[in-house]
């Protein structure tokens, strides 16, 4: 009788690491990671020897030094006696301001356009091609010269206003001027006042006040979208037990604008408007063209890029679901808004992402017309002040790298909670 075994398995040996498939992989890696370890480790080493040799250490105490010079637009309190790291602070939300509203506004305008260019009017198809490769084909950095150039040369003077050769705008209370735009600003005759927060971190250099007011409004319309929620899921239960969906809209919508409308009411919420004293106007929130050229430059430049996205987010979508929409008899624009773009939002997301960050990123470029960014008070004045090249480039290597995280993450963590799930 014959007796059948399993072979021997195979000792292990040095030679496996390179011709057995099993570790090759690893040893690759591994190999990798420690040439990638050493070429770090010479280059700190290499700098540490440049410095030393320099003279020079590594430190970051000049931020708690005064800046000595001046942000002429800014969000929060900055004098020219503050200190480095603050006027970091101010460049940095100086920076965050146009990211989040060149986000915002390059996102309607690129969905706007994007549908536009699959519409079946001819004319209006092609303005929009034109619109695209026309934007995306030069460089932003041209474009934002060119605004800035427009705001600063074609629009009116302080002195037309004063002889009535130039009017503002929707009942006095917008005035474009080549110093920049003002508008209302809103107001509180019965404010809460202010909070102040991180006071007391690195020498008082990242203090400021949040206004109350808006953190009652803030939360009584969040409050508001909550609770529309669940109205919202109340009717799809009836809905799905009865097969009648009870109309909620005048509901969700009231519990979100009633609440808001009796806060702002009770604060005494008016609007601030500009008005044209002196040499100047006094009141309102003053857009300085730099801000304006940046801002809008940055929106038109993405939004083209966008609007290819959303095109092929919408092209993607099979025409049997249009077709299947169409034969309950949804119109054009229903069968858009209601039917392709919820699916094909689940295409577009992805590289909408990188988009943003890529927009966020070209914010550096402020620096051409003298916006006063992150690049342009910590990687420009602060750094030729105070000949610290190395430790500004790190800092703001850093807030631009944690910056598109956070973008990233946020934008990530929505995708999941979109996307289909498959069983």
């Amino acid at each position: 009788m014959t007796t059948l075994t399993d072979p021997p398995k195979a000792s292990f040996r040095l030679s496996m690491l390179i011709y057995d498939s099993r570790y090759r992989s690893i040893t690759i890696q591994v190999v990798a990671l420690i040439g990638f370890l050493i070429g770090i480790a010479w280059l700190v080493n290499n700098t540490l020897q440049n410095l030393d040799a320099l003279g020079k250490t590594i430190e970051f105490g000049f931020l708690k030094d005064p800046s000595g010079y001046d942000i002429n637009q800014r969000l929060i309190e900055y004098t020219s006696r503050s200190t480095h790291a603050r006027a970091a602070f101010v460049g940095l939300l100086n920076t965050l301001l146009v990211a989040v509203m060149g986000c915002v506004l390059a996102t309607t305008i690129g969905v706007f356009v994007g549908v536009m260019r699959l519409s079946k009017n001819w004319l209006v198809a092609k303005v929009m091609t034109v619109y695209v490769e026309t934007l995306r084909n030069v460089p932003v950095l041209l474009w934002i010269v060119f605004l800035m150039a427009i705001l600063s040369e074609t629009m009116p003077k302080l002195k037309d206003y004063k002889t009535g050769a130039a009017n503002m705008l929707f009942g006095n209370s917008i005035a474009i001027t080549n110093r920049g735009v003002y508008v209302p600003e809103p107001l509180f005759s019965r404010s809460l006042g202010d909070v102040t927060v991180l006071k007391g971190i690195y020498n008082d250099s990242f203090y400021f006040g949040v206004s109350l007011d808006l953190i009652a409004i803030l939360a009584v319309f969040i409050g508001g979208l909550l609770i529309s929620k669940l109205i919202k899921r109340r009717a799809d239960v009836i809905q799905a037990a009865t097969g009648d969906r009870p109309a909620t809209w005048y509901l969700r919508l009231g519990v979100i604008v009633v609440p808001t409308l009796i806060v702002l009411i009770l604060l005494g919420f008016h609007l601030g408007f500009p008005e044209l004293k002196g040499f100047n106007f006094r009141g309102g929130i003053h857009m300085r063209n730099s801000l304006v050229a940046l801002w809008i430059a940055l929106s038109l430049y993405t939004a083209a890029f966008i609007a290819e996205i959303v095109r092929a987010g919408i092209m993607a979508i099979s025409k049997g679901q249009t077709e299947a929409a169409a034969a309950l008899g949804l119109r054009a624009n229903k069968i858009m808004s209601l039917v392709v773009l919820p699916q094909a939002l689940r295409i577009i997301f992805p590289p909408l992402i990188s988009q943003y960050l890529n927009l966020t990123k070209n914010t550096s470029l402020a620096i051409a017309v003298g916006y006063m960014d992150i690049t342009g008070t910590l990687g420009g004045i602060t750094m030729n002040q105070t000949g610290r090249e190395l430790e500004c480039v790190l800092l703001l290597m850093l807030i631009y790298l944690v910056i598109s995280l956070s973008i990233s993450s946020v934008m990530n963590w929505y995708n999941e909670r979109v996307k289909l799930t498959e069983r």
